[in-house]
């Protein structure tokens, strides 16, 4: 499920006031180290996963004791002097936990202990808030970056920042599939109705890549899934010493979120979901990419609805019929002629898809679609031209979502199954439905075995009170993803953004949704079972700069 990664600035939390003990308290096996809590119930010896548990319960034991030698971080990630970085080791293979080891990338920066309102007032400390940004295969190491902001300082005052890059990802044992320099390529095409001879080429291309994931990682493959990011995500609560985790995952990360809270519910002490992925495991993933891409075309629908009402400052049409023609028109000449030699129709396709995750790049590509019908192609060419700087990452990011999605379940392996759910979805959402195919499809060729989708769930009294937030219109986590992982955890408490779609509403520009937010992450309280927020205003046509990136995955 292709969701891009919640830029930190627009991503997650707040807090400060009176820590608030959990309720309840983690009671630690015989012999454990004191940090390293215990797995709410142990299954029969020979139950499925049982052998994992224990594993795992050995792997946060060891952490607990060890902790992490937090220092300076490396010169390459360009990280200020304030955050500190560390590693926190995990078993590859939890089902034998004295195997082999690889080491996550953790960053941190230490709460200030000073309220941002009273620089004289000291605010208790609440531990540690561990965030992922999701992907699959973001790298959420910048995070703790956060805190310098404005609306942060209060959470930066009570809780240490926590990112880290999960298993894959950056530094952490990091998974590559081919040679990152074709990630980069350009200019491509991007056919809302492929030929036959297209998706030939693209099958092979598809089939390609997953034997390149096989061969550059052997056996290690079969262990980056989500089953295994939530246990290392309790690794990194023991190796943090926290006895329970404070947890905000944002897309993705609600997903593996929800596993670690349905695997150790003993373990929560408040969890954030920002933009659920719907968590039903007949839905794991193959079911939720054609929810997304329906979902998509909703949201370029609102994009050139906007556009539309602003054809005086763009003049790209003043019905999305229109806009949608001047899209086209433009996508038609790059396929003829590619803008700076690199920008076809298929990376013009990838920058607009930017806007049905975040409202905030609608004035941006709307003056760039403008810009080039108007002869100038150079802001369309800045935005849309493919970063050979960041080739090894994009790779990066891709094996890694690849590998987790593939892993995660079951997908279908014949390729008639996905000719035929796609061409019918295409004709009524065009618009993502192919893309999302081919980013996909090596899941349809994977060499190595999958996981069952636990069943997401956890019943009355089982979970400390969570958080939900959502827009009623995201494309990336379509709105009935909240909905049903509200019904599955007992005690979570929905908020929605009503009428918009930016994917990760929290930290944003809501302050209904923020406060909400800081309620709950500073005292623990939620705003019964469900709230709502109206939606955030629409971003002004003013043509200007492209705000700062967002990466994807």
């Amino acid at each position: 499920m292709r969701t891009a990664v919640v830029h930190a600035a627009a991503g997650s939390l707040l807090l400060t006031t009176l820590a608030v003990a959990p309720t309840g308290s983690a009671t630690a096996a015989p012999g454990a180290a004191p940090n390293a809590a215990a797995p709410a119930a142990a299954p029969a010896p020979d139950a499925p996963g049982a052998a994992e548990l224990r594993g795992t319960a050995v792997a946060a034991a060891r952490a607990a004791a060890e902790g992490i030698g937090f220092g300076a971080c490396p010169d390459a990630q360009d990280l200020p002097g304030t955050i500190e970085c560390g590693t926190v080791t995990v078993p590859l293979d939890y089902a034998h936990p004295h195997g082999r080891q690889i080491g996550l990338a953790v960053s941190r920066v230490r709460a200030t202990g000073k309220d941002p309102d009273d620089g004289s007032r000291e605010v208790p400390r609440q531990g540690a808030l561990v965030h992922n940004p999701g992907g699959p295969g973001a790298d959420g190491t910048y995070f703790p970056l956060i805190g310098l902001l404005p609306w942060w300082k209060r959470i930066a005052g009570a809780y240490d920042l926590v990112g880290y890059a999960p298993r894959g990802v950056g530094r952490s044992a990091p998974l590559s599939c081919e040679d990152p320099e074709k990630s980069v390529q350009g200019p491509t095409q991007a056919p809302a109705h492929p030929s036959e001879a297209y998706k030939r080429e693209r099958v092979a291309q598809a089939r390609a890549y997953a034997r390149g994931c096989a061969e550059r990682a052997g056996d290690a493959l079969r262990h980056y899934h989500s089953l295994n990011n939530a246990r290392d995500l309790d690794v990194l609560r023991a190796a943090l010493k926290e006895p329970r985790l404070t947890f905000m995952g944002a897309s993705y990360g609600t997903y593996f979120g929800a596993l670690y809270a349905t695997m150790f519910p003993s373990h929560v002490r408040r969890m954030v979901f920002d933009s659920a992925v719907h968590p039903d495991p007949e839905r794991i993933w193959y079911r939720n990419n054609l929810d997304q891409s329906a979902a998509f075309e909703d949201r370029w629908a609102d994009f050139r609805a906007w556009a539309a009402r602003h054809h005086d400052v763009y003049g790209l049409g003043d019905t999305p019929a229109e806009v949608l023609r001047s899209y086209e028109k433009v996508s038609a000449r790059l396929a003829r002629e590619p803008a700076g030699g690199k920008v076809g129709p298929g990376q013009l396709q990838s920058a607009f898809l930017q806007t049905g995750y975040y409202d905030d790049h609608w004035p941006h590509r709307a003056h760039a679609l403008s810009a080039y019908l108007k002869g100038d192609p150079g802001p369309l060419t800045e935005q849309a031209e493919p970063q050979p700087g960041a080739a090894a990452e994009t790779e990066n990011a891709r094996a890694v979502y690849v590998a987790v999605e593939c892993n995660d379940a079951p997908w279908p392996t014949d390729w008639a199954v996905w000719d035929r759910d796609n061409t019918r979805l295409a004709r009524r959402a065009p618009f993502e439905t192919w893309a999302n195919v081919w980013t996909n499809l090596p899941c349809a060729f994977w060499p190595a075995p999958r996981q069952r989708p636990p069943d997401v769930r956890a019943g009355a009294g089982e979970l400390p009170p969570t958080l939900i937030l959502a827009a009623e219109r995201d494309a990336a986590t379509p709105y009935a993803g909240a909905l049903e992982l509200h019904r599955r955890l007992a005690g979570s408490a929905l908020v929605t953004e009503r009428g918009t779609g930016t994917h990760g509403v929290a930290g944003g520009p809501n302050a209904c949704v923020n406060g909400h937010l800081e309620a709950y992450l500073l005292t623990g309280r939620v705003p019964g079972r469900r709230a709502s927020c109206a939606p955030r205003p629409e971003p002004e046509p003013e043509p200007q700069a492209e705000p700062e990136p967002r990466p994807a995955a």
